[in-house]
């Protein structure tokens, strides 16, 4: 296995060879929430924080999801990352809210947007909430979701550190700056998307990297600007937007909606998850809009079912077997990992077994072992 980057939580201890075995996802989250609230989180914060690493972790996007536990450690550890801290709302202007998020937990912080930002438009039919002095908060349609289930439509943007150069430039000067938008979807799961504006998110060659697998070409460049399928070179270089141009634009706007209207760091002052000892200054804005103010529920959901019903009719191009509409592949794998359980990288379990160490814990492979016994 590569060596990590400076910054960067490595898994530690014996490598642990848990193929084709399975943990169940209740014991995972309940093992993240213990060491949360060890490390002086609250409760029900240290519950949701947990629930959002756990549930990318359903959804299929491992970049998100416990992998990630150790990281978030070494923040709360090292106080760049506040366990004590609450979210604030610092502007109360009817359908707008600022939020100083006081460097607390990112979920903590978002969380609080989504439910101001829905509680606003369900006054209002639309709220935009702004968020200042955040922290990663996992993947963006967590957040979304959250409106979805409130009938309600939902956008969710968020800067992150840098990882892509400007067009035409050779210096990482922008985050991947990832967005979601979220909808009910009748009698289908919600309609929902989360891109980040490059090729692909860099948590994914992160994930490589815990694997010890290459990356595949055209994901990433080297600080010299030269191609890359090593995941170390990729995460000292340049992450690759996608769309060319069009998405580092997209990010552009993204940092402005996101950092520069919140009041909040923007572009190369922003700080990543994995650097434990540097202050994040991430920002987010929410928008939601209450369906009812536009159409009835029965009459949106009923023209949604048509526009998902009519996506899924579409004739099939060489190769694929089934047309997915945004979202449909995420519910799918939550249904399926919440009966079989979550298979995790090796590394990832190495990881997660010194954390309960430091702690004085059993594995959640082990208490399920000891239940069983």
């Amino acid at each position: 296995m590569h060596a990590a980057p400076a910054g960067v939580t490595q898994p530690r201890g014996t490598v642990i060879n848990m193929t084709n075995q399975r943990i169940p996802a209740d014991r995972l989250r309940d093992f993240a929430t213990t060491i949360y609230e060890r490390l002086g989180v609250p409760p029900a914060d240290a519950r949701l924080c947990a629930d959002t690493l756990v549930q990318a972790d359903l959804w299929g996007h491992q970049s998100h999801g416990v992998l990630r536990l150790s990281w978030y450690v070494a923040r709360l550890r090292s106080a760049v990352c506040r366990s004590d801290a609450g979210p604030e709302v610092v502007v109360d202007a009817g359908a707008i809210a600022v939020i100083d998020g006081h460097d607390a937990m990112g979920p903590v912080v978002a969380a609080a947007a989504a439910h101001e930002a829905i509680s606003r438009a369900k006054q209002h039919g639309i709220a935009a909430v702004a968020v200042r002095n955040s922290n990663h908060f996992g993947v963006a349609m967590y957040y979304t979701l959250m409106a979805a289930h409130s009938d309600c439509i939902a956008f969710l943007s968020t800067n992150a550190s840098p990882s892509m150069a400007p067009w035409g430039g050779r210096e990482r000067l922008i985050g991947n700056n990832p967005w979601s938008w979220a909808s009910p979807a009748g009698r289908h799961a919600p309609l929902v998307l989360d891109v980040a504006n490059t090729g692909v998110a860099r948590g994914k060659i992160y994930l490589a990297l815990q694997r010890g697998e290459p990356i595949p070409p055209g994901w990433a460049l080297d600080a010299n600007g030269v191609p890359t399928t090593d995941p170390e070179t990729a995460i000292h270089g340049l992450i690759q937007p996608m769309a060319e141009h069009k998405g580092y634009a997209i990010s552009v706007v993204m940092d402005m909606l996101s950092g520069v209207l919140s009041g909040s760091a923007f572009g190369s002052d922003v700080h990543g998850p994995y650097q434990s000892e540097r202050r994040s200054g991430a920002g987010h804005l929410m928008i939601v809009l209450d369906i009812r103010r536009f159409l009835p529920m029965p009459e949106f959901n009923r023209r949604m079912e048509r526009l998902i019903e009519g996506l899924k009719a579409g004739t099939l191009a060489e190769g694929s077997s089934e047309i997915f509409y945004p979202g449909e592949i995420e519910a799918r794998n939550d249904a399926l990992n919440r009966d079989l359980g979550l298979s995790l990288p090796d590394s990832v379990l190495s990881e997660l077994t010194a954390l309960a160490a430091d702690y004085d814990m059993r594995t959640p492979w082990e208490n399920r072992a000891a239940q069983r016994a």
